[in-house]
């Protein structure tokens, strides 16, 4: 190690990281014990038995500011206190801030939640305790589900082999006879469990409109043309979580077969939630190297991304589908597909657990002062930069300075974030973030986690300093492979090791100056 500084490298972080699952996980404890003792006094609904039709709607997803406070009992009050300061504890400010924002959505829904079969048959406890602490905090999901492998089980007892065309399963009377009790069984079960917990739920029936896919290559598979809303709305404003099957009814109504993927889409388009949450038993999106995708900015890496090897057959689909549903949707919307007991991780907090998609914002990059069409809005993205640029004269020297040196610039249209980059030399190898600048707004989009995975791509190596004291450090240890502590300021950096001869000069500098300073 090198000498004359604390090493604050893997094992902090683990350690970090170790507190914030023990934390979450301890609120979460704390809040479904409220939540049992405090079930018999709140309103409890018993679901009606859900119908052979399907579901398919989704515009209201959660109650405004002012529905928020009417559903809330004084229960669940204290309870959001609890989840919000454990959130400022085990994370920083930005991610107390996003979780915030949660509960002050006024013109988008809070999240869409679609259940695969094999969550319902496998995790079916820990789905329905994370359905009860939103509950208990005054958010109503809208919650479809299928039933695929339970269908396919059913199918093989009673001798009829099941038939796939191009993905989409042929779904004949029998198959359609089979499916409608099987979803009706498994929504009777997974409503009669959310009950038992306190969580008060509504079958919605007669959500979903559809006409037939393809008759002749299909038979009974709808394609949704219709999603009403209104029982959903309904629902949220009384304070029920509604539950919905995949199937939906023609015009003539005939009961007709929906993937269940599609269906949550499509109640996402109606809807325009804040969240999209697909469940998965296996948690997230895989690379080729089996290693989970924490995160993808379509706008920026789709391109990339889909020159993989792994970006093929079903993560192909998958992917390409979410791109398709997020460009309907607004932009701060995000669709996160992962393992149902890391649901409230997700939704409460920065990291996540899955692998979270959104659009982001394509980044634009610069190399000469003379790219940036507006030189005044790049003086004033950087005042206040964490690097220090915290006045105009101070800013005006580090552009001239930029006039005279090669240099990466990464930045939003807006030019809510802004990272600039020096590149390496014969002495010092490393390249070196010199200033990093964003809004608040950018940090709760996602701006910066785009910015930086566009730094990565072109830099696979990099250095950086940030003041201990910054409220954002967390984020800055989750994109470090290892990092130096010393009086107030600690130095990051990837793409290299401890020992690394590279590493050497940029840590003498840090030592000398408290600052990563790039190559002359």
């Amino acid at each position: 190690m090198l000498p004359g500084v604390v090493r604050v490298g893997e094992a902090g972080q683990t350690a970090a990281r170790t507190f914030s699952r023990a934390a979450l996980n301890s609120s979460r404890y704390r809040s479904l014990s409220t939540a049992r003792q405090n079930a018999a006094s709140r309103p409890t609904a018993r679901a009606a038995t859900p119908s052979l039709t399907s579901t398919r709607s989704l515009n209201s997803a959660v109650p405004t500011t002012s529905a928020l406070s009417a559903a809330s009992s004084p229960t669940s009050n204290r309870i959001r206190e609890i989840v919000a300061q454990t959130i400022s504890n085990i994370g920083s400010k930005r991610e107390t801030a996003a979780y915030l924002r949660v509960f002050t959505v006024t013109d988008q829904q809070f999240a869409v939640i679609k259940v695969g079969g094999a969550i319902l048959r496998d995790y079916l406890d820990e789905l329905c305790g994370s359905i009860l602490l939103l509950y208990e905090l005054g958010l109503y999901p809208i919650v479809v589900h299928g039933g695929g492998p339970q269908l396919n089980s059913l199918l093989e007892a009673a001798g009829v082999e099941p038939q796939f065309e191009g993905g989409i399963r042929v779904t004949d009377a029998k198959t359609l006879g089979i499916a409608r009790k099987l979803f009706l069984e498994e929504n009777t079960r997974f409503i009669e469990r959310l009950d038992s917990l306190g969580v008060a739920t509504r079958a919605i029936q007669g959500a979903f409109r559809a006409t037939y896919l393809d008759k002749e290559k299909w038979q009974y598979v709808g394609k949704i043309t219709e999603v009403r809303t209104q029982a959903i709305e309904s629902s949220i404003r009384a304070g029920y979580v509604p539950i919905l099957t995949s199937m939906a009814e023609s015009d003539d109504g005939h009961l007709l077969n929906v993937n269940a993927d599609v269906a949550a889409a499509e109640l996402a388009r109606a809807l325009k939630p804040l969240k999209v949450v697909y469940l998965s038993e296996k948690g997230g999106l895989f690379n080729g190297e089996d290693k989970k995708i924490s995160q993808i900015n379509l706008d920026e890496e789709l391109e990339t991304i889909s020159r993989q090897p792994f970006f093929k057959f079903g993560t192909r689909l998958k992917i390409l589908e979410i791109h398709d549903l997020l460009k309907d949707l607004p932009r701060s919307s995000s669709v996160a597909i992962i393992h149902p007991s890391d649901l409230e991780k997700e939704l409460f907090t920065d990291s996540g657990a899955g692998t979270l998609i959104r659009l982001g914002d394509r980044i634009q990059r610069a190399t000469s002062i003379s790219e940036f069409k507006d030189i005044e809005k790049l003086k004033a993205a950087l005042v206040g930069s964490s690097q220090g640029l915290d006045t105009e004269a101070s800013v005006d020297t580090f552009i001239n300075s930029l006039e005279e040196k090669k240099f990466s610039a990464y930045y939003d249209d807006a030019m809510q974030c802004i990272a600039i980059v020096k590149p390496g030399g014969a002495k010092q190898t490393m390249a070196v973030l010199t200033s990093l600048s964003t809004t608040k707004s950018g940090w709760l989009s996602g701006m910066m986690d785009n910015i930086f995975t566009a730094i990565k791509q072109d830099y696979p190596t990099l250095a950086w300093t940030v003041d201990e004291r910054d409220e954002n450090l967390a984020w800055f240890f989750e994109r470090s492979d290892g990092s130096f502590h010393n009086d107030g300021r600690v130095l990051f950096y990837y793409g290299t090791s401890m020992r690394s001869d590279a590493l050497v000069p940029v840590y003498e500098d840090f030592l000398k100056s408290g600052q990563a300073t790039p190559s002359e």
